[in-house]
């Protein structure tokens, strides 16, 4: 129980993130079919049947996903309270976010097996009520179900958030289908026009939503800088105004290409795949959301603007030196313990790995961090200067710095967490059991995977095929988990103070992830600003990772 209590809190985040991304793109494949396709269809010249069947197919997965992803986390949370407050599972079932799961459930699984053929009269009522009744069970599990005040306005405010979401974001894998499946200039021109009408409409509901529950939930000016409420809402924001930039560049092709049949819409799909990314990545901030109390409801231990200038204004040099090992929090009491159980078959460890027990820290494992990530940000700093020097003839001899990926990821391996192995008690397995350790586990694969698949891009050149997407998928993604890797779940200040430089890590990590991608799936001037723009946002995380303080 100790172990599922110690990972509950990530694994909720991860959890909710996965549905609201089934749900949209559930909800968002009923919206276009029944908003653009079936109105369309008539008038498209070829190709409908396959789009239709690959529609149905993308629909009809998600929503069987967004049903068996709803029971695992009704599973997990059951047992948590099962496990904390020994009530009985019968018990545990029947409270309020118990019967909605369950309704949530079956809807889901109900609109799974109807949308196989959902032209028909019949089925459309269903799919439409089934819409409907999960879209308000899902807003009974938000912060506006457990307002003391009059609650109405939020729970329409968060079932126009949720659906703006789903039309726009949730939509968006149904218009790529439907672009790459029509080959005629007036299909494109019909549904592109459609969809940009529908985007516009869900935004607008987006920001209704958003706009109303942030008063309420934040409250003050203070409170938006000083919780973690407040941090990851400002997080959403710029994530949501990069997808406002893309949906603006597509919405002014859209009218390119009304007035002119012949545009070419390449970028057109590449916007939209780009969008899909970001906007994942908005549905994990969201979940994130719901694991954090408002901050209207935290007046006490909120950081004030002091506190952030002190800790934001930089300090230089960086540390680049670092304590002994012996001096660390971890090794000093498993010393202690060794000695005091000398003879003993069975030594006891200090650090166990799961059972939730949060070793004190001293002014040695402060610097032993903050030296971890100023040598990162080095590395970083390295890698994306010399992406920016092999753009100029003179360097081309700097196309090796993927290299450097994997010295940072043997950096990190081994340095990264104190108390697991190859340097601490825990050994290699058993460490997995911290879920934080885990997520640095996962990010130095990730590192070492997308240098070494970088780096033969890079040898390889214009023949790399599909390899070449491995780089910006896995910085993309790591940016996206760094925004579920929150340290402020209980709002301590010294935590919160740390989730604010991981916070712009993130979106930096997103953008830089997210412009690889349009350098290599688009041409002309897009191509080259993005192959500028995502080196200067790796300049931008080592800067900030040599800026990092503890204290």
């Amino acid at each position: 129980m100790y172990l599922l209590l110690d990972i509950f809190g990530y694994l909720s985040v991860v959890l909710r993130g996965l549905i609201l991304i089934a749900q949209s793109f559930t909800l968002g494949g009923l919206a276009f079919w029944m908003l653009l396709w079936a109105p369309l269809r008539p008038q498209l010249t070829s190709g409908s049947l396959t789009i239709e069947q690959r529609c149905q197919a993308v629909l009809r997965i998600s929503a069987l996903a967004w049903a068996l992803l709803t029971i695992a986390s009704l599973a997990l949370n059951v047992a948590a309270l099962v496990g904390t407050l020994q009530v009985a599972w019968s018990e545990a079932l029947g409270a309020d976010f118990g019967r909605a799961d369950l309704v949530i459930a079956a809807c889901a699984f109900g609109i799974a097996v109807l949308a196989k053929n959902p032209a028909q009269g019949v089925r459309s009522i269903g799919l439409v009520a089934l819409a409907v009744l999960v879209l308000a069970m899902q807003t009974r599990l938000t912060h506006a179900a457990s307002r003391p005040d009059v609650r109405w306005p939020l729970l329409l405010s968060d079932a126009g958030h949720m659906l703006g979401a789903s039309v726009w974001i949730g939509g968006l894998p149904y218009f790529l289908i439907a672009l790459s499946g029509c080959k005629d200039a007036g299909d494109w021109r019909r549904i592109a026009r459609r969809y940009s009408l529908m985007s516009m409409a869900a935004v607008a509901a987006i920001l209704a939503g958003g706009l109303t529950m942030a008063v309420t939930y934040i409250g003050s000016i203070e409170a938006i800088y000083g919780t973690a409420y407040g941090v990851m809402t400002l997080a959403k924001v710029g994530l949501v105004l990069m997808l406002l930039a893309l949906g603006a560049g597509n919405y002014f092709l859209v009218e390119r290409l009304r007035r002119d049949p012949s545009t070419p819409i390449l970028r057109l799909k590449r916007f939209a795949e780009v969008e899909i990314g970001i906007g994942l990545t908005v549905l994990l901030a969201a979940a994130s959301l719901t694991s954090l109390p408002p901050g209207v409801d935290l007046a006490q231990d909120r950081l004030n603007w002091h506190e952030i200038v002190e800790r934001a204004t930089p300090q230089w040099p960086p540390r680049l030196t670092s304590p002994d090992y012996d001096k660390l929090t971890v090794a000093q009491l498993q010393a202690k313990i060794t000695l005091a159980d000398a003879g003993r078959a069975n030594a006891q460890a200090a650090y166990v790995p799961g059972e939730g027990t949060i070793l004190p820290r001293n002014a040695e494992d402060i610097a032993w961090s903050e030296y971890n990530h100023h040598w990162a940000g080095i590395f970083v700093v390295l890698i994306g200067l010399l992406a920016l020097i092999e753009h100029f003839r003179w360097g081309r001899w700097a196309k090796h710095w993927p290299l450097l990926f994997l010295g940072m990821a043997a950096f990190l391996f081994f340095r990264a967490d104190e108390q697991a192995w190859p340097l601490g008690p825990a050994g290699f397995f058993e460490s997995l059991r911290d879920p934080e350790v885990a997520q640095h586990r996962i990010f130095v694969l990730l590192i070492a995977v997308f240098g070494i698949f970088e780096w033969r891009v890079r040898l390889r050149g214009g023949k790399a095929g599909p390899a070449a997407l491995v780089f910006p998928l896995t910085t993309a993604l790591g940016g996206a988990l760094l925004l579920t890797h929150s340290h402020a779940i209980a709002n301590i200040k010294d935590q919160l103070l740390i989730e604010m430089s991981h916070t712009p890590l993130a979106l930096c990590g997103v953008t830089a992830g997210w412009a690889r991608w349009l350098e290599l799936r688009m041409d002309g001037r897009v191509r080259q600003a993005a192959a500028w723009i995502w080196p200067i946002a790796f300049v931008l995380v080592g800067l900030i990772l040599l800026e990092y303080r503890e204290a």
